[in-house]
């Protein structure tokens, strides 16, 4: 039985005649449907995704326990199914059923968090299952989902999952900065270390006279590397300036300028598939290639000429959406995604002016092309980086003198002296790769750069074309605004829901019909 309530994530509508028909369902029982067909109707299965019930039939909500089986979601043992979710398609479909006010469709979820369709059936039944969410069925078998207003609220008091997560983020948040602040005071630590060292060796060597004259010169060498480190002076006018400024203090601003501040695209797919679910589902689940190239990895319109016809790009769209090719009456090939076509938003909806010089209108908030941001070596500022790489030069000068000085060295040393050479393989990794990391970087940046350049470029210039389309593209831009059917469930359409007791809708549909009946005769 465990096993069925975890595997149940196709949502048929399964008709079959009822088994049990004296036994009343529970009362407020989730997921259980019950309404059977009237009789002149065939048995048949409906797929609630796409599937529509053939004329004259509809699902009547005169009920008998076991005539539609939907898969039941209730929870077994306690079990928490939202925790089973990854964290990210968990709060992606929390978002959209949020921006839909809590009642949504397959669709609706997949298009707005860009998740593919089984992933969002997966999701909300998940979180309608440990948030007391139910079930409405329409005249035509379309399944939605609704939530109560308090849904995160009872999810978090039942999820130890959602409850730790803050704290863990704030813990990866806490050791990222530790080893950032780290990875500065070590650049500073191993100057103080070796200048000591040199100044200790070139003491150790001399008479008391000289060893006066030398701590008094190299004491003033000393000074040069704390003079540097002002910026570290927490009363320092001018470092709160720039932290202010760059969001950024001066010791975070070493490990900037070697490791660079992450990549600037991350969640960069997350982004792409919720513009293209959107772009589908406002244009009614019927598309051209060009108008999803804008936001696909494709080759500029100059690169293609030996390939027009080649629309493989869209293959991946194809397998998230669950879309299918059709080709129209001229012999275009249009992409038709059925399970976008069914929303609960009035909200948006292509139409035929919509093409050409309006289409930028009808993106209303949807970008007209996905663009990736350029890598940025640092983000500390110019000044910061000067700092920074005088601080790494005069490290590096330091190591190359000390191991010069250790070599020459004809007795055992002790002391600061022995500390130091038994840690200078380690200052010597420090001092190459402060330099070296950031050179590799810089040569990698470069290309990595060009290549975000030239695929910017060209989902522009795709974009560009959908401005002034050619005749053709216009005309196959049109075909598949005049084959999309977008359509608006609204809560008049909803013949049951797994909300009410199903006596309880049996009486109702009973009253209505009888009042229908009198209305007729009169």
């Amino acid at each position: 039985m465990a096993a069925t309530a975890a595997a149940s994530l196709s949502l048929h509508l399964r008709l079959r005649p009822p088994p049990h028909a004296h036994r009343r369902p529970p009362r407020h029982a989730p997921f259980l449907l019950s309404p059977p067909l009237p009789t002149p109707c065939p048995p048949h299965q409906l797929h609630v995704a796409n599937g529509r019930l053939p004329p004259p039939c509809r699902p009547s909500v005169k009920a008998r326990a076991g005539s539609i089986e939907a898969p039941s979601l209730a929870r077994l043992g306690g079990t928490v199914e939202t925790d089973r979710l990854p964290a990210d398609v968990r709060d992606r479909a929390m978002d959209a059923v949020d921006h839909f006010g809590g009642r949504v469709t397959i669709g609706d979820v997949a298009s707005r968090a860009g998740l593919q369709i089984d992933l969002a059936e997966r999701a909300l039944q998940a979180l309608a299952s440990d948030t007391g969410g139910f079930l409405e069925v329409s005249g035509e078998g379309e399944v939605l989902y609704v939530f109560p207003e308090d849904y995160r609220a009872k999810l978090a008091g039942k999820s130890f999952r959602m409850r730790v997560e803050p704290l863990v983020d704030k813990a990866k948040e806490a050791g990222a900065y530790v080893v950032r602040v780290s990875f500065g005071t070590a650049l500073v630590a191993s100057i103080v270390l070796v200048y000591a060292t040199i100044i200790a060796i070139l003491s150790s060597s001399s008479d008391e006279d000289n060893r006066g004259r030398r701590r008094r010169s190299y004491g003033s060498t000393m000074f040069l590397p704390t003079d540097l480190f002002w910026y570290l002076d927490t009363g320092s006018s001018r470092r709160r300036r720039v932290e202010k400024d760059k969001g950024m203090s001066f010791i975070e601003s070493v490990f900037s300028f070697v490791f660079g501040n992450g990549d600037p695209n991350d969640g960069l797919e997350e982004r792409r598939w919720k513009m293209i679910g959107q772009y589908i589902s406002s244009n009614g689940g019927v598309v051209t290639a060009e108008e999803l190239a804008p936001y696909l990895d494709v080759p500029a319109p100059a690169e293609q000429t030996n390939s027009k016809d080649d629309e493989s790009f869209i293959l991946p769209v194809l397998l998230r959406f669950q879309g299918h090719p059709l080709v129209d009456n001229q012999g275009n090939i249009l992409y038709r995604f059925p399970s976008l076509q069914h929303t609960t938003s009035s909200k948006g909806g292509g139409s035929r002016e919509y093409v050409g010089t309006r289409w930028s209108t009808m993106l209303s908030g949807i970008e007209k092309f996905m663009e990736e941001k350029p890598w940025e070596f640092s983000k500390a500022n110019a000044l910061e980086r000067a700092m920074v790489a005088g601080l790494g030069g005069l490290n590096l000068f330091g190591v190359i003198i000390l191991g010069n000085l250790l070599k020459q060295m004809t007795m055992t040393p002790g002391g600061l002296i022995s500390f130091a050479a038994q840690l200078f393989p380690l200052l010597q990794i420090y001092a190459g790769s402060f330099f070296a990391i950031p050179l590799f970087r810089w040569l990698l940046l470069r290309k990595t750069n060009n290549d975000i350049a030239r695929r910017n470029k060209a989902r522009e210039e795709r974009a560009q074309e959908l401005l002034s389309p050619e005749p053709s593209l216009r005309r196959k831009l049109l075909s598949a605004r005049d084959m999309a059917q977008r359509k608006v469930i609204t809560p008049g359409e909803i013949v049951y829901t797994t909300e009410k007791d199903l006596l309880d809708q049996e009486y109702e549909v009973r009253e209505w019909e009888r009042r229908f009946k009198k209305l007729e005769s009169d």
